[in-house]
């Protein structure tokens, strides 16, 4: 729960938070279309490197964004890995000699007996697990002569590596991107750029102003909800339940008792929400004013300018690399 960065503004005075949030999001949509017509690897890792750049000067803490990436990290670390193992041309980088037996299976074996036993103590789990994988395949490179049950072998070609790598750097700037947006940008301007920019909608009478106020609600309450199913699970966890032990049917009991006081408080927080909302004077669909007007500045001019380049940089390369 503490990995999840969605949706949490983080308060800064660097150049991002000046720039006007319909500017943001236009952006952001067409970094998104960008990343999917970067042609190759070595224009991605160019990409990286701007975005880590931009990412720098915006002063914007570090750990916040590697927080934000640990839930996909195994999704990242899949896919790369499949890329690798599917992706048999190229150059023959390495090859990996495996051996299967009962002794390797052996060693297998007392390597998850040691993790189930061990991992409630590890406070980074996900790399410990890495590291038990890793050590499981590791034991199959052991040759022994006795017992042996079959040998295969594990090819690395450099296309797989360079394709596993290509999208490994899009799902991460995927997800930098679209953080980025959030960290530096209050719920109440992305509402208003948001219905700014779905403003032609209104003459097909598609109800822009409600889908703009839906979304900025949706970002707002993420961080209210995450604290408090964070308190719901330590109030369980004083009640002596464990999320982290069990069996099966033990977990889902876990998961009931903790959705059935989530949903009743969300209940609650929307009831809340509405009759704030009504008590001062909110409509649906009636004409709203607001209280600071967007207004585009230097910065937001600086910034199209620099995204009109990175449009010529990404088709160039598409024609000539």
């Amino acid at each position: 729960m503490n990995n999840i960065t969605i949706g949490q503004y983080v308060p800064g005075t660097s150049w991002i938070y000046r720039m006007d949030p319909r500017i943001k999001i236009l952006l952001v949509i067409g970094l998104m279309v960008l990343l999917f017509l970067i042609p190759n690897i070595y224009v991605m890792f160019g990409a990286l490197a701007g975005f880590a750049l931009m990412y720098l000067t915006t002063r914007v803490p570090v750990i916040k964004f590697l927080k934000g990436m640990k839930p996909i990290l195994f999704l990242i670390v899949f896919t790369f890995v499949l890329q690798t193992i599917y992706r048999q041309t190229g150059t023959l980088l390495y090859t990996f000699h495996f051996q299967i037996g009962l002794y390797q299976m052996l060693m297998i074996v007392g390597i998850l007996a040691v993790y189930f036993f061990t991992k409630k103590y590890i406070p980074i789990k996900f790399l410990y697990l890495l590291l038990v994988i890793a050590s499981s395949f590791a034991v199959q490179l052991i040759k022994f002569e006795n017992l042996v049950w079959a040998n295969y072998d594990y090819k690395i070609y450099e296309d797989g590596v360079m394709t596993g790598a290509f999208f490994f750097v899009r799902i991460v700037l995927m997800l930098g991107i679209t953080s980025l947006l959030t960290f530096t940008t209050m719920n109440t301007d992305i509402n208003n750029g948001l219905e700014w920019i779905l403003n032609p909608l209104k003459y097909i009478k598609v109800p822009v102003g409600m889908i703009s106020m839906m979304f900025s609600l949706t970002l707002r309450f993420i961080p209210t909800l995450v604290d408090e199913t964070k308190k719901i699970m330590k109030a369980q966890a004083s009640r002596g339940v464990d999320f982290n032990e069990g069996s099966l049917r033990q977990k889902i009991s876990q998961i009931v008792s903790l959705l059935v006081p989530m949903f009743v408080m969300s209940f609650k927080k929307a009831d809340d929400l509405a009759n704030a909302m009504e008590a001062r004077g909110y409509v649906v669909g009636a004409k709203r004013t607001k209280l600071d007007l967007l207004k585009f500045h230097l910065v937001d001019y600086i910034s199209m300018v620099a995204f009109c380049l990175m449009i010529v940089g990404v088709v160039f390369a598409r024609i000539y690399l």
